[in-house]
Formats: C-alpha cells, sequence, structure tokens
C-alpha cells in the first residue's frame, strides 16, 4: 500500500539560502537541535553529506511502540540545480513495523528573489499484511522540521541584516 503526506512552507529568505541548509548535512544539526527531545540523536555514520551518506537517527516512538525508535536513514538524491533532496530509511525504524519504502523529499523552490517555497513529502510503502501501520505516517514529522528550519532561517537572515 502506497501514501505519500505532504506539507509546504513559504519562507522569506533567498532559495540559495533555504539550498544551504536543505541541502547540507546542517539540516541534521538544526533539526536534533530544534526538536529534541523528540530527536534525541543525529549521527553521521558514513558520508561527506553527498549521495550515499548514511545518518543514524535516535527519534521519540510513535504511536503504539515502546523506547526511542532508532534507524538509519541514507541520502538517495541531491540534485543541486533542481533542489530536490531525498532520504530514505534502509535499517530499522518503521522497516521494522511492515513498511518497505519510507522516504522524505525535500524541495526549494524559487518564488521571487527574496522568497521561496520549501515542499516537504513522505512517501511510504506499507506491506498489506501491515497495512494498519499506516496510520503511524503524520505530516507531524513535516511540520516540526518546516517550523524548525523556517524559524533557524529567517534568524540568520537577520543575523546577517545586523
Amino acid at each position: 500500500m502506497f501514501g505519500q503526506v505532504l506539507y509546504d512552507v513559504e519562507v522569506d529568505v533567498p532559495a540559495g539560502d533555504a539550498w544551504e541548509l536543505y541541502g547540507t548535512l546542517q539540516l541534521a544539526k538544526v533539526v536534533q537541535e530544534g526538536l529534541s527531545p523528540m530527536v534525541e540523536k543525529v549521527e553521521l555514520v558514513e558520508g561527506d553529506g553527498g549521495v550515499g551518506t548514511v545518518l543514524e537517527l535516535t527519534v521519540a516512538p510513535p504511536p503504539g511502540a515502546q523506547g526511542p525508535m532508532i534507524y538509519k536513514e541514507k541520502f538517495t538524491k541531491i540534485d543541486n540545480e533542481k533542489r530536490i533532496k531525498e532520504t530514505e530509511v534502509v535499517e530499522g525504524g518503521l522497516l521494522d513495523f511492515g513498511f518497505t519504502l519510507y522516504r522524505i523529499c525535500f524541495e526549494v523552490v524559487e518564488k521571487d528573489k527574496d522568497s521561496c517555497a520549501i515542499k516537504l513529502k513522505i512517501e511510504y510503502d506499507v506491506k498489506e499484511e501491515a497495512a494498519s501501520s499506516a496510520s503511524m505516517i503524520t505530516s507531524k514529522p513535516l511540520e516540526g522540521i518546516a517550523s524548525v528550519t523556517t524559524s533557524y532561517l529567517l534568524k540568520m537572515k537577520n543575523a546577517n541584516a545586523n
């Protein structure tokens, strides 16, 4: 069973500035700091921030789970020209609940020279026998990421203006 969840936010910063965050490892640091204690830990396992980079995340358990959830995600696509980044869970996490795919996609779209839209998407696929696990997928992680990164980007913009 395939599904997706979308969340978009507009930010009053240039698309290039937003991509400097979303297209790099800095995103993990900002998310960890901004979403603590929900995101307990983010560790670089391998890579330099390019395609193939693997992070290990420790997050608060989803509804119905016991204890923190630990999983690895891999950067599977980074397109600096189109400003698109995709990560997929490759070990643990929701894969342990019958998911065969859990992908987060980030896209930064220029609106004008001083603003952009950040499009966030979760794509997932779950085995038919575990279809009830699909209820674990909500827009909350996307909303949290968007809130934290928007605040960070606006803070950086204001700091650079002074």
